[in-house]
């Protein structure tokens, strides 16, 4: 289970390792005059942004190994490349949200003409009286200019008698007929057309508002806020958006490579060992019963049940000491009355393997080890402390590095 969340972990920080990544790479080539500047701008602000991730790693390995200047220089290093990614990050997501948010107002405000524009429309068909179709009306329109009044009032341009005045008023009353029906009919296109546009933006403007993620924002935090306002709103989740990104690609590998525990090394097990100052009196049995599974047997040679011939001498020769096992030996005392804090101990442990060019163990490994030796331990006013040493001091160390013991046991 550990490690699917570790593999989980490890995907999603890649995921916006690589979201950073790209919007820093799209900030740098935005800053070059020519394509090529935009590309060498663009590897260099990808490759600060990696760079981002892979600092604290490199930052608490120093700080580990008590490298402080190091530990100072990731510090400055990650403090600059995680400035120049979040600015490049806000001016990516400011300008992305400005364009999706101008885009939207615009179709929104497109789809208000609209609607405004059919219903002028469908106010001025309103206005129109009754007519038939203009088809109807235009055929007795040539129905009137096919009579005899018609040739004689020239047009409707003399009105000498009776017949050619009513011909030309029931043709005076076609006509307006027909410009009604025209208009009506210039009026229902145009009412068509703003529907069919209607319809066609109705599933892109959902809202009135160019932005309806910060429209409810700021009506529901201006319950608290009186005077936010929406741009506020606006700014307040650029900069939220450019954290996210910033801090999930930056910490978020470290974290979780954590559940791999990458600076804890394992610690062999401790073998007992021999004091060099007592190994040549110690019974050598008592010896291979405490070393058992680390003592070598050098020679043992065979004798009949009848031979009474006396046993050669066999030697044992202690297992290799391990980096705990000689820091013990060369730094601590046994002290009645005495006692060390886990963290004095591990301090010296530290000054120790620098003296030595070797690696330190981890604090909690190099406790399960030094524990492994038999030295009591206590829970003290809070802190943990071992009972019974004390740290040498520099001449009784120099005392202690002698060669490898063997101890020689006689039949």
């Amino acid at each position: 289970m550990r490690h699917a969340l570790g593999v989980l972990g490890v995907l999603a920080a890649g995921v916006l390792l690589a979201v950073s990544a790209a919007m820093n790479w799209q900030f740098g080539f935005s800053l070059g005059r020519t394509p090529l500047d935009g590309q060498i701008l663009g590897a260099a602000s990808a490759a600060a942004d990696c760079m981002k991730a892979l600092v604290p790693f490199f930052f608490f390995a120093a700080w580990r190994n008590r490298m402080w200047s190091q530990a100072a220089a990731s510090a400055v290093v990650w403090a600059v490349v995680t400035v120049y990614s979040l600015t490049s990050a806000l001016g990516y997501a400011a300008l992305t949200r400005a364009d999706t948010t101008g885009a939207r107002s615009a179709q929104s405000l497109s789809y208000q003409d609209v609607r405004a524009d059919m219903k002028r429309a469908q106010d001025q068909l309103s206005w129109i009286p009754q007519h038939r179709p203009a088809v109807t009306v235009q055929a007795d329109l040539d129905g009137l200019k096919g009579q005899k009044a018609w040739g004689w009032s020239e047009g409707c341009t003399k009105l000498d008698g009776k017949a050619e005045r009513q011909l030309c008023d029931k043709f005076h009353g076609l006509q307006a007929e027909l410009g009604s029906a025209q208009q009506a009919a210039e009026l229902e296109k145009r009412i068509a057309d703003a529907q069919h546009k209607l319809d066609g933006q109705a599933t892109r403007v959902g809202s009135a508002d160019g932005d309806p993620q910060a429209a409810v924002l700021a009506d529901l935090l201006g319950k608290v806020f009186p005077n936010l306002k929406v741009s506020d709103v606006q700014t307040m989740m650029t900069v939220f958006v450019a954290l996210l990104l910033e801090v999930g690609s930056g910490l978020g590998m470290y974290v979780a490579f954590s559940q791999w525990r990458l600076y804890d090394v394992q610690a062999p097990s401790a073998p007992r060992f021999v004091p060099v100052a007592q190994a040549a009196t110690i019974d050598t049995a008592a010896v291979a019963v405490a070393a058992q599974p680390a003592v070598q047997q050098i020679a043992k040679p065979r004798s009949g049940a009848n031979d009474n011939r006396s046993a050669p001498a066999v030697a044992r020769m202690i297992a290799p000491e391990n980096d705990v096992e000689r820091f013990y030996k060369e730094s601590i005392e046994v002290t009645d009355g005495s006692s060390l804090t886990a963290t004095e101990l591990y301090e010296d442990y530290c000054a120790w393997c620098e003296t030595k060019s070797k690696e330190p163990l981890a604090l909690p490994t190099f406790g399960r080890a030094f524990g492994e030796l038999g030295v009591k331990k206590e829970k003290i006013a809070g802190r943990i402390r071992y009972i019974g040493i004390a740290l040498k001091s520099e001449a009784d160390r120099q005392e202690d590095k002698k060669p490898p013991v063997y101890a020689v046991q006689a039949a």
